[in-house]
């Protein structure tokens, strides 16, 4: 391979599926460097509870043939972990919620089958969102939790905490460490695991939140060097409302950038805002519009819901913006359940093939970056 030019070692690296080019780093630095920079779409991690019960896979576009997407799907080792849930994925490294340990996080690399359980952290609330991130400069993994109560039972009978206080107790675990530490309150509510959480850089983490005395959304920042956080200034269509219906939804990283997506209150048409100038208000542009879609599988399993409510309303309900991919399309996923590329330009929609063993009825997907790394040895420093 040495006496090869380097385009055409490039071209046979290029036609290489994802394991295959996670290997192929370890041949040499010059291997390394040119893997890192092939333009490839993003790889993702699946798990999928159908027909076997907490299984994970690596999924990958292999081909496009006649304007349609097919996503072949790559069963990856198990843990040691009877039934978990993924909650996130950093630098090869995937997060997972041990259902047997109270949902406790364990850190586990599918491709080294490196597995670690973490310290056990004694919770007071019932609603918890993971932020796991990778610090270039320090060189740590870090994860922080942001939990608070949203409901308590009694008499039998489950109710509804009045959010006004809006406290939320934040905790982080250098791994490594063998205890969490405690870094007070926020006066935050922090949206959803899946749909609001995006990384910038690899240090800084990004949620949707609630705050107090404010009625529509947030986004707020957390910084894993200072253990800091932050607001981030929003475009004026959005810090100057009341209305909590014109608040971004989710975050998302969109060419390197912060971006959010919004649903317009006099609209059906989800919105893409991007942060072209981190941190600077004016550099908030509103680059995408959606229209309102549902894919077919969802009409065909959830047709008594279609039918009470509007395509607008299930549309703004169920769409999650995953990534954007090389061809400058949207990848979309709708309600754990499908997944679809739209086209900005054509305005159009394209299911994606998913090829599992067996047909999942439910799916959790991550956007991933597939590496040899551990904790400790830092084989690939590629962010996701």
């Amino acid at each position: 391979m040495e006496s090869l030019p380097q385009e055409i070692v490039q071209n046979i690296l290029s036609r290489l599926p994802i394991p295959s080019l996670v290997q192929s780093k370890l041949v040499c630095r010059a291997w390394r460097s040119l893997i890192r920079s092939l333009i490839h779409d993003p790889s993702f991690i699946l798990q999928s509870n159908h027909p076997i019960q907490s299984q994970l896979y690596l999924g990958d576009f292999s081909s496009q043939n006649h304007g349609n997407y097919n996503m072949v799907t790559m069963k990856l080792p198990r843990p040691p972990l009877s039934r978990f849930t993924l909650a996130s994925s950093c630098n090869g490294l995937l997060c997972l919620l041990d259902y047997h340990r109270s949902f406790e996080p364990c850190i586990y690399n599918p491709f080294t089958a490196n597995f670690m359980e973490l310290p056990h952290l004694t919770r007071h609330h019932n609603f918890q969102v993971l932020g796991f991130g990778f610090h270039p400069i320090t060189k740590e993994y870090k994860l922080v939790e942001i939990s608070y109560t949203i409901y308590t039972c009694g008499g039998g009978s489950f109710h509804r905490v009045d959010p006004s206080p809006f406290k939320s107790d934040v905790h982080i675990l250098t791994l490594g460490s063998s205890t969490w530490r405690h870094l007070g309150t926020v006066p935050y509510h922090v949206h959803s695991q899946k749909k609001s959480q995006a990384r910038i850089n690899g240090k800084l983490l990004h949620w949707v939140s609630w705050m107090k005395n404010r009625r529509n959304t947030i986004i707020i920042s957390f910084d894993m060097e200072t253990e800091k956080f932050q607001e981030i200034p929003l475009p004026d269509c959005c810090s100057s409302s009341n209305n909590p219906t014109e608040g971004f939804d989710q975050v998302v990283v969109i060419r390197g950038c912060l971006s959010a997506v919004r649903y317009g209150n006099d609209s059906e048409e989800l919105e893409i805002w991007v942060m072209k100038e981190y941190g600077v208000k004016e550099s908030w542009s509103k680059e995408f519009r959606i229209g309102a879609y549902v894919p077919k599988i969802l009409l065909e399993q959830d047709e008594s819901e279609f039918l009470i409510y509007s395509r607008s309303y299930l549309h703004r309900k169920q769409t999650r913006v995953m990534c954007m991919l090389r061809s400058g399309e949207m990848l979309l996923e709708y309600r754990n359940k499908a997944l679809v590329v739209y086209d900005p330009h054509c305005k159009t929609f394209k299911h994606v093939q998913l090829t599992f063993e067996g047909i999942p009825t439910f799916f959790i997907i991550d956007v991933h970056v597939a590496n040899l790394n551990w904790i400790d040895t830092l084989v690939d420093m590629a962010e996701n």
